[in-house]
C-alpha cells in the first residue's frame, strides 16, 4: 500500500551502517550508542541483531571486538555466512567514530518517523471504525503521542539486558549515594526509610476517616517533594478550592494558625513571617486544578503536557469520576467504579512515569471496632484498590476519638501494604493549628519494618 501510494518508509541503511562501524572500530564510543539508540530503533533486520548482540556483550560487561561478536552472534543464532563479510563492509565503510552522536540521531529520527506512522495509522483505524466515542479516541491519541515524546513504546518488548542494565545502574547509585533515597522525599523521614521514598510509577494511598487530615499530609509532600527534587508537582482536588489549598500550605510554611490567616488578623511579625512564606511557595513548582469533575483521563491529558513532572497528588480517590467522558456513579455501582478509578491511576502512574499519591477514604467499619485502628479491609467501595496500590498508608489519631486522651495530637502512619518492603506503624504529630503533620522523636514499634 505504501508503495502504491507513493510512501517511502522513512530509514537510513547508510547511518545504521555507520553506528555500527563505530562500535566495532571504536569500542570506547559504545556506552554513549547505548544511551541513545536501542535495537528497535535499526529497520535493517541484520543491522539490528548485530547491535541486540554488542549491547548484550556491554551490559554483560565483555569486550566488543569483531571476532568475538561473531561468536555471540553464532550462541544468539543470529548468525549468517554473510556475517564476517558485512561486519567488515561496516568497518571498512566507517573510517572515524567522531561522528557517531550524530550517527545514532538520524536513526533515532527515523525510528521516530516510523513509529509516529504507525500510531497515526492506528488512530486513524479508530477514527473510521466508528466503534468509539470522540474522547475515548482522543484519550488513545494522546497516549500514543505522549509515549512517542517520551521516546518509549508502550507494551514494548525490551531485552532483559537492558532492563539489567538499568537495574544494576540504580543499585550502583544507591550504593554510592549511602542513605540518598531512590525515590522522592515525603519530608516524613520514617515513611521514607520504610517507602524507600515514592517511586517512579506507584500508586500510593492514604486512607483515614473525614476529618483525620488526608489533605493536610498530603499538601506536606507535595510541597516538600517540589522543594527536594526541584521537579513540577501537581494537585488536583476535588473537595478544596485553590485559595483554601494555598492558604494551608501558606500556614503550614509561616507556623501561623490557619483560623488566623483566614481571619487576616496577624501581627507584623506574622506578616513578614507570611510573606517569607508566600516568597518560598512562589520558588516551587507546584500546579493546582480544583475541579470537582475531574477524571482520570483529563488529569492524565493534563499531566502528559507537563515536562518535568516529578509528582502528582489527587484528593479523593472516591470523588474521582469514574469514566473518560465523564459519567457519573448512576450507571454502575460505586465499588466497580472505584474499583475502575484506581486502576487507571496505577496505569497513568506508571505511563506517566512518577508517584501518584491518592487520599482515599475509610468505611465506617473500624468505628464499630474497640481497635479503631485502619485496615485494608476499611477502604470505603475496596473493590480492587488494594490491589492496584503498591502502598497504602492509614491515618490514625486517638485524639480524633477521645478529646480528653492523654496525648491527643499523637497520630500514627499505618503502613498497611507496602511492594517495596516491610509494613508496620510510623509515628508522626499531628499540629492542628497549621494543618500540618511533622516527624516525631518516636521511631517505629517492634513489629514494624
Amino acid at each position: 500500500m505504501d508503495e502504491l501510494l507513493g510512501r517511502r518508509t522513512p530509514y537510513s541503511a547508510d547511518a545504521e551502517q555507520a553506528v555500527l562501524g563505530s562500535m566495532l572500530i571504536d569500542p570506547a564510543c559504545v556506552p554513549n550508542v547505548v544511551g541513545k539508540v536501542r535495537g528497535g530503533d535499526f529497520y535493517i533486520d541484520a543491522n539490528r541483531d548485530i547491535f541486540e548482540t554488542m549491547f548484550a556483550m556491554f551490559a554483560m560487561g565483555k569486550k566488543i571486538d569483531p571476532l568475538i561478536v561473531l561468536d555471540e552472534m553464532q550462541a544468539r543464532k543470529c548468525w549468517k555466512e554473510s556475517s564476517p563479510q558485512y561486519l567488515r563492509e561496516l568497518m571498512d565503510a566507517t573510517p572515524t567514530a567522531a561522528n557517531v552522536e550524530r550517527y545514532c540521531a538520524i536513526v533515532r529520527d527515523k525510528a521516530m518517523l516510523r513509529a509516529l506512522g504507525e500510531s497515526a495509522s492506528e488512530i486513524t483505524d479508530q477514527v473510521y471504525q466508528q466503534g468509539g466515542q470522540a474522547q475515548e479516541v482522543l484519550e488513545l491519541a494522546e497516549r500514543k503521542i505522549y509515549a512517542l515524546r517520551k521516546e518509549s513504546t508502550s507494551g514494548g518488548l525490551i531485552p532483559m539486558t537492558q532492563v539489567l542494565k538499568d537495574v544494576l545502574s540504580q543499585i550502583s547509585q544507591a550504593a554510592a549515594g549511602g542513605s540518598q533515597l531512590p525515590g522522592i522525599s515525603t519530608g516524613l523521614v520514617d515513611i521514607d526509610e520504610c517507602l524507600q521514598g515514592l517511586g517512579e510509577g506507584d500508586l500510593v494511598l492514604i486512607a483515614s476517616r473525614p476529618g483525620m487530615g488526608k489533605t493536610s499530609i498530603a499538601l506536606n509532600i507535595a510541597v516538600n517533594a517540589a522543594k527536594t527534587s526541584g521537579k513540577t508537582v501537581a494537585i488536583f482536588s476535588l473537595e478544596m478550592s485553590r485559595q483554601q489549598l494555598v492558604q494551608r500550605m501558606l500556614s503550614s510554611e509561616s507556623h501561623i494558625d490557619l483560623y488566623q490567616i483566614n481571619q487576616g488578623r496577624l501581627s507584623g511579625d506574622e506578616w513578614s513571617r507570611l510573606a517569607e512564606a508566600a516568597g518560598t511557595l512562589s520558588n516551587v513548582k507546584i500546579r493546582l486544578d480544583d475541579n470537582p469533575t475531574m477524571t482520570v483521563a483529563e488529569m492524565a491529558a493534563q499531566c502528559r503536557r507537563i515536562e518535568d513532572l516529578g509528582l502528582v497528588v489527587v484528593d479523593y480517590l472516591q470523588l474521582m469520576q469514574s469514566a473518560g467522558s465523564g459519567n457519573s456513579w448512576a450507571n454502575e455501582s460505586r465499588t466497580q467504579a472505584v474499583s475502575d478509578i484506581s486502576r487507571m491511576m496505577k496505569v497513568t502512574a506508571k505511563e506517566l512515569g512518577v508517584p501518584i499519591v491518592c487520599m482515599s477514604q475509610l468505611s465506617r467499619a473500624n468505628e464499630a471496632r474497640q481497635n479503631k485502628r485502619p485496615m485494608l479491609s476499611d477502604l470505603r467501595e475496596s473493590g480492587s484498590i488494594e490491589q492496584d496500590a503498591d502502598a497504602v498508608i492509614g491515618l490514625y489519631r486517638e485524639g480524633y476519638y477521645d478529646r480528653e486522651c492523654e496525648d491527643p495530637n499523637a497520630a500514627e502512619a499505618i503502613i498497611l501494604k507496602n511492594r517495596h518492603g516491610r509494613v508496620g506503624t510510623v509515628y508522626l504529630r499531628w499540629i492542628p493549628e497549621y494543618t500540618t503533620y511533622v516527624n516525631d522523636e518516636r521511631r517505629h514499634d517492634e513489629n514494624g519494618y
